[in-house]
């Protein structure tokens, strides 16, 4: 097994990839959780039950989506980048499609099966790994950083450290109440044993903030550690019935089939160039192996909606694995091993807030800025589009925006500054592609 992931190579071991596996399905545990809730439009009260998808069978989903995913990109994409159902997917999913257009949640299924057999189809002509590999290095290091940044003012916000401000639009929160105080004893923990170079600083970090929550009573201690494992019937397979509805062929749909397209793509990308230059794994600018881990999102893709969840992606938690040692596809493997016993160990995922998960994340967003200094800030036809790629993600809460803005701005500002020669033609055609997306889908 150390072979085939190459561990010397990667100056890595077994107990650095556990750990590093364990940790990413730490920091992205709260799925199970939170991918259900929103799927079954939990927080709509006057929904029709019997237009909700099943709870229990989009949980079994979840789990063995992101397990199967994760899997599949462990083995041949041999990443340590964990999958899961995508959030701001199963958004767009539930409150877009299903709740604002009143399309079926078979439908939609159908539509993110089809959207994940459109990704296969293209990742298997090569287009999709050149395009990831046609993007200018500078763009790739502000992609970097600017997950950095969004994933940091995620985790600041989902501990209530930084709270919406009717003023300001956003400001600082009450740190005297438990939730944002747990968050900053586990920054400060994690931060100690960063700088004492304690290997698996962010697990342990983790594990410490667990432990505190629990002696202070914000953290409940489970009083059940194995339950029954829902079924799956209501959502496995559904996405096929959608496909004998006439109503399926639409114009309406066709839109939504092109945007969990385009997202995810972008997303995908994002991310896996995120994860990859975090863990050293980038060479000349380029991904190795970049097409065997978009085959593997895309696969991944259609079998969640098979199994009955949206979108299933690279989650950039899997950072996190990373900066505690993840450096192979094997702690991919501990990570799906992690979310298969998740079906049997459920109520144990009740002390993984976001409190515990915070600390990671905004660790994770202080090692991915490091990015920054390797882009030329001195050329101002380059910083434009790094600054605004990168600024973009957390301000518009979304990493394919932020992709979509640094590539509009960075043909103009070359074909200005005369270095035409220096872009590939693919960034041309992406100029006009998003330029139609902010226009006929934002």
């Amino acid at each position: 097994m150390h072979k085939y992931f190459e561990f010397e190579k990667l100056g890595t071991n077994y107990r650095r990839e556990i750990i590093g596996g364990f940790t990413t399905f730490l920091a992205m545990a709260y799925i199970l959780v939170v991918n259900p809730l929103i799927l079954t439009l939990g927080t709509v009260k006057d929904f029709p039950d019997a237009l909700r998808m099943d709870h229990g069978a989009v949980f079994v989903a979840t789990a063995l989506a992101s397990a199967l995913g994760s899997i599949i990109m462990g083995l041949i994409g041999k990443y340590p980048l964990a999958l899961a159902p995508g959030m701001g997917l199963n958004a767009f999913f539930a409150f877009s499609v299903v709740l604002g257009s009143g399309i079926p949640w078979q439908h939609a299924l159908g539509a993110v099966f089809i959207s994940g057999v459109f990704f296969f189809v293209l990742t298997l002509t090569g287009l999709r790994e050149k395009i990831i590999n046609a993007i200018p290095i500078d763009l790739k290091y502000a992609v970097g950083a600017g997950i950095g940044l969004f994933i940091t003012f995620v985790g600041l916000q989902s501990a209530k450290i930084i709270v919406n401000s009717d003023a300001t639009l956003v400001g600082l929160g009450d740190l005297s109440k438990p939730e944002p105080l747990l968050a900053i004893f586990g920054i400060v923990i994690t931060v100690i044993m960063m700088t004492r170079g304690i290997s698996g600083a962010v697990f342990y970090g983790m594990v410490i903030t667990v432990i505190a929550g629990m002696i202070f009573g914000e953290i409940d201690v489970p009083h059940k550690i194995i339950d029954k494992v829902p079924s799956i019937e209501p959502t496995f397979g559904a996405a096929f019935s959608s496909f004998s509805d006439s109503s399926f062929y639409t114009t309406a749909m066709l839109g939504v089939i092109l945007t969990f397209l385009f997202v995810d793509f972008f997303d995908n990308a994002g991310t896996l160039v995120a994860v990859a230059g975090q863990a050293g794994l980038m060479k000349d600018g380029k991904l190795p192996r970049a097409g065997r881990a978009l085959i593997s999102d895309s696969i991944a893709s259609s079998v969640g909606a098979v199994l009955g969840t949206s979108t299933t992606t690279s989650f950039v938690e899997s950072t996190a694995g990373v900066a505690a040692g993840a450096r192979t596809g094997f702690a991919s493997l501990v990570t799906a091993g992690c979310f298969i016993l998740a079906l049997f160990f459920f109520p144990l995922l009740s002390v993984i807030t976001a409190p515990v998960t915070a600390p990671a994340l905004i660790i994770v967003g202080v090692l991915m800025v490091a990015n920054l200094g390797k882009i030329d800030w001195t050329r101002f036809e380059i910083a434009v589009p790094a600054f605004l790629t990168m600024i973009a993600m957390p301000l518009s809460y979304s990493i394919a925006t932020g992709i979509a803005i640094g590539f509009v701005f960075y043909p103009i500002t070359m074909l200005v500054k005369g270095r035409v020669k220096e872009i590939n033609p693919i960034m041309y055609f992406f100029f006009v592609i998003f330029v139609l997306y902010f226009i006929f889908l934002q």
